[in-house]
C-alpha cells in the first residue's frame, strides 16, 4: 500500500478540504479483496456452527473475511482454505497490548478532521516527491497549512525546499502522485493509516487469504465459529389408539451480521467438544532476568561483634412445582349452575379433529460420525438477525397412552406417552406439544431420542387416580455364615415393603407404571419391573374401573459383621451353633471349639478354686508359726506348742499337694490353649 494510492484522488480542481477521515476510508478502497458469501451452515448444539463460503478471486487479489474479534479464536483454530493454485498464506491482524500502547506514530492519534496540509505539517523535514501542474517536483517539507480564498473556502498549501534552496508554496489541489522518498515514513504513514481505520471497527477483523498461481480462482473457505445453538420443538397428536404422529422443527438464528443467500442449511443432533483458546492474543511469556557474573560492584563487608556463649535468635515470619391446568379437548368439563334444554338447532357444532401442519418436512437426516445431522434440501434465505422455523421431520412413531407416578410428594400420577422411535433417524431432544384429535393436552420435554430407543414424556396431570404410599416395617434375617482364619463373618438381610395403593375414580381402565426410586446399597426382591433406569425401577399396575389396586415392592439390604472368634464365649459360639442357615461341617468346627472353650473355662475354674484354698492354708500357717514363736519362751507351753509344730506339718504337705495340683492345671490349660488356637487357625467354611 503506497502514499501515492493515498493521494491520487487530490488532483483535479476540487477545492474540498480533505479530512483525515477520508483519507482513511480512501486506504481502505485502495486495497481491493474478494468477498466470499456464505454457501453452508451446519450448527451444533455446542454453542458453534461450521461455515462453508466460496467466491472468485482475480489474479493478484486477496479474498477477505470479515469477523466479530470474538469469532476469530475459533475461526483460526479450525479454518481450510482451498484454491487450485494453492494457497500462499492467510495473514491478519493480532492484538497486541504493548503494540497498542505504542502505535505509530502519535502524530497520526487523534487526527481526524485534519485537512492533508495540516498533516503532512507534522512531517516537516521529510522529503516528499509529486507531480505538480503536470511537471516532477521533489523537495523537503518546510510547512503545510489551510489559507482562506478571496471568494471564499480554502485553500491547502504545502511549503517546500527545493533541491535548488528555493522555497515553492504548492496548492495541494494542483499535486498528483504525492509521496515519501523516504520508504521508512512511506510505510510508517500507511501503517498509522491502517491502525486507524482499524479503530473505526474495533470490534472487526478481517482475515486475508492470499492466493498462489496466475489468473482467476474460485476460493473456498470453511471454519468454524460461534453461533446460537439451534432448538428443536415437537408436536405430537396421540389418538386413544394406534400409532401417534410427530412433528418436528428447527429453530435457526442468523447471528453472522450479514444476510443469508441460497444457503445449505442443516443442523446436527449431538454435542462434540469445543472450547476456546485465545489465539489471537500476541502471548509474551514473562522471562527471568539475567546478569553476566562478575558485573555487580563490590559491596562493603560489615563484621558485628561476636557474642560471648550466647546463642543465635532469629525472627520466623486460607423446585417449580407444575400447576395442573384444565383438562384438554374431550375431558374438559364446564361447571353449570343447572340443567340447560338445548334444543338440536341450538347445540354447537362439532369441533373439527386435530391434525399436523401441512408440511412436507424438508430436510434428510443421516449419521455423520457420532453424530446425525438433518439437512435441508432447499436452501434458505435469512437476514442477519432473522430466526427461521423450518421443519425438519413429519412421521409415524410407536406409542403407548398410560398414567406415570414417580413422585411421592404428589398424589396424582401423570398422563404420559411411552413414544418408541421407530423413524430410523435420531431425534433431537426438546420441547413437546401434545395434541389429542379433539384438542391440546398438555406439553412435556424429551432428551435425545436414537432409533430403537423408547422414552417417557408426561405432559398432564391425571386428577381422577389417587396414590397412597405405606412403608412396613423392616424385617431382619440372618442369611449365612463364612469362617476364615479365626474371624467368624454374618451376612444380614433387612428387608423392607413398600406398598403403593391407586385409586381410579373413573369409569374406565387405566395402566397405571409406578416409577419406584432405588435407594443406594438396597436391592429388588420382588416384583419383577417392567423396565430399569440408572437410578429407579418402574412397574405396571392395571387400574380397573373405579377400583383401586395396590403394589408391594420388596426390597432388601444386606450387612456383614466380623468378629473375631477368640473374642466369643461359649454361650455365644451356642447362639451360632444353632442357627439353621449354618452346614453340618461349620456346626462341627463350632462345636469343637466351643468344647475346648468350656474345658478351658472349667480349668481355669478349678485352678482358681486350688490356689484360693493354697492362699488360705498359707495364711494358716502363717498363724501356726505366730503362736508356735509366742509359746516356745512360756514355760508349760511345750505340749501346745508340739500340737501347732503337728498342724503345721499338715498344713505344709497339703500345700505341697496343692501346688502340684496348681501346675498340673497349669500345663493342661496351656495344652487346651494349643488345641483351641489350632482349631481356630483352621476354621473355615
Amino acid at each position: 500500500m503506497t502514499v501515492a494510492a493515498f493521494c491520487r484522488p487530490y488532483h483535479g480542481g476540487g477545492r474540498i478540504r480533505r479530512k483525515l477521515l477520508s483519507l482513511v476510508l480512501l486506504a481502505l478502497g485502495a486495497s481491493q479483496a474478494a468477498t466470499l458469501p456464505v454457501r453452508r451452515v451446519v450448527v451444533y448444539k455446542n454453542g458453534v456452527a461450521f461455515y462453508e463460503r466460496s467466491g472468485d478471486v482475480k489474479a493478484g487479489e486477496p479474498a477477505a473475511l470479515d469477523f466479530r474479534a470474538t469469532e476469530i479464536d475459533d475461526v483460526l483454530k479450525s479454518l481450510l482454505v482451498e484454491a487450485p493454485g494453492g494457497v500462499a498464506r492467510v495473514r491478519y491482524e493480532f492484538l497486541d497490548p504493548l503494540r497498542m500502547q505504542a502505535q505509530a506514530p502519535q502524530r497520526l492519534r487523534g487526527a481526524q478532521g485534519q485537512a492533508l496540509a495540516q498533516l503532512l505539517d507534522q512531517w516537516r523535514g521529510a522529503r516528499v516527491e509529486m507531480t505538480y501542474r503536470g511537471q516532477p517536483l521533489a523537495g523537503v517539507i518546510v510547512s503545510g497549512r489551510t489559507a482562506p480564498m478571496p471568494n471564499g473556502g480554502e485553500r491547502q498549501e504545502l511549503t517546500l525546499m527545493l533541491d535548488s534552496g528555493g522555497l515553492m508554496i504548492c496548492d495541494l489541489d494542483a499535486a498528483t502522485g504525492l509521496r515519501f522518498a523516504e520508504p521508512r515514513l512511506q510505510r510508517q504513514l500507511a501503517d498509522a493509516l491502517s491502525a486507524l481505520a482499524q479503530d473505526l471497527s474495533p470490534d472487526r477483523r478481517t482475515l486475508y487469504i492470499d492466493v498462489a498461481g496466475a489468473g482467476p480462482q474460485r476460493v473456498m473457505a470453511r471454519y468454524l465459529a460461534p453461533a446460537p445453538v439451534w432448538k428443536s420443538t415437537y408436536r405430537l397428536l396421540l389418538p386413544d389408539t394406534g400409532e401417534a404422529s410427530l412433528e418436528g422443527w428447527a429453530i435457526v438464528e442468523n447471528a453472522t451480521g450479514e444476510d443469508w443467500n441460497q444457503v445449505s442449511l442443516s443442523v446436527v443432533s449431538g454435542r462434540p467438544v469445543s472450547f476456546l483458546t485465545r489465539l489471537l492474543n500476541a502471548r509474551y511469556v514473562q522471562r527471568r532476568e539475567a546478569d553476566l557474573p562478575g558485573l555487580e560492584a563490590v559491596a562493603p563487608q560489615l563484621h558485628v561483634g561476636g557474642i560471648p556463649g550466647g546463642a543465635i535468635g532469629g525472627i520466623v515470619s486460607p423446585a417449580t412445582a407444575e400447576k395442573a391446568g384444565p383438562i384438554r379437548g374431550a375431558q374438559r368439563m364446564m361447571a353449570m349452575a343447572g340443567p340447560r334444554a338445548e334444543t338440536e338447532d341450538a347445540r354447537a357444532p362439532a369441533p373439527e379433529p386435530m391434525t399436523l401442519s401441512s408440511v412436507e418436512p424438508a430436510a434428510e437426516g443421516r449419521s455423520a460420525g457420532e453424530l446425525f445431522e438433518y439437512s435441508f434440501t432447499t436452501p434458505v434465505n435469512a437476514r442477519a438477525g432473522e430466526s427461521l422455523l423450518l421443519p425438519f421431520f413429519q412421521g409415524k412413531v410407536a406409542a403407548r397412552r398410560l398414567l406415570i407416578y414417580s413422585d411421592r410428594s404428589q398424589m396424582n400420577p401423570r398422563h404420559a406417552a411411552e413414544i418408541t422411535n421407530t423413524t430410523g433417524k435420531t431425534l433431537d431432544g426438546g420441547t413437546v406439544t401434545v395434541y389429542h384429535p379433539s384438542g391440546y393436552s398438555g406439553e412435556a420435554l424429551i432428551e435425545e431420542l436414537k432409533s430403537g430407543e423408547k422414552r417417557l414424556v408426561s405432559y398432564a396431570v391425571d386428577q381422577s387416580v389417587r396414590v397412597t404410599t405405606r412403608f412396613d416395617s423392616e424385617e431382619q434375617v440372618v442369611r449365612g455364615f463364612s469362617a476364615r482364619r479365626g474371624v467368624l463373618t454374618t451376612r444380614t438381610a433387612i428387608q423392607r415393603t413398600t406398598v403403593y395403593t391407586a385409586m381410579n375414580a373413573e369409569a374406565k381402565e387405566k395402566l397405571l407404571l409406578v416409577e419406584h426410586a432405588a435407594s443406594q446399597g438396597w436391592k429388588l426382591i420382588s416384583p419383577k419391573p417392567e423396565e430399569t433406569t440408572p437410578n429407579s425401577w418402574r412397574f405396571p399396575v392395571k387400574l380397573p374401573a373405579q377400583g383401586a389396586a395396590k403394589l408391594p415392592v420388596v426390597e432388601e439390604r444386606e450387612i456383614e459383621q466380623s468378629t473375631a472368634v477368640t473374642s466369643l464365649t461359649p454361650d455365644a459360639l451356642s447362639a451360632y451353633i444353632q442357627n439353621r442357615s449354618l452346614s453340618a461341617a461349620a456346626r462341627q468346627q463350632l462345636e469343637t471349639i466351643a468344647a475346648r472353650k468350656r474345658e478351658i473355662s472349667d480349668a481355669d475354674g478349678e485352678l482358681r478354686r486350688v490356689e484360693a484354698e493354697i492362699r488360705d492354708l498359707a495364711a494358716e500357717q502363717d498363724r501356726l508359726r505366730q503362736n508356735i514363736n509366742t509359746l516356745r519362751n512360756v514355760p508349760g507351753q511345750q505340749e501346745q506348742v508340739n500340737r501347732y509344730a503337728a498342724e503345721l506339718a499338715r498344713g505344709d504337705a497339703q500345700i505341697a499337694q496343692l501346688r502340684d495340683r496348681q501346675s498340673g492345671l497349669r500345663r493342661r490349660r496351656a495344652s487346651l490353649e494349643t488345641e483351641l488356637n489350632a482349631l481356630i487357625e483352621k476354621l473355615e467354611f
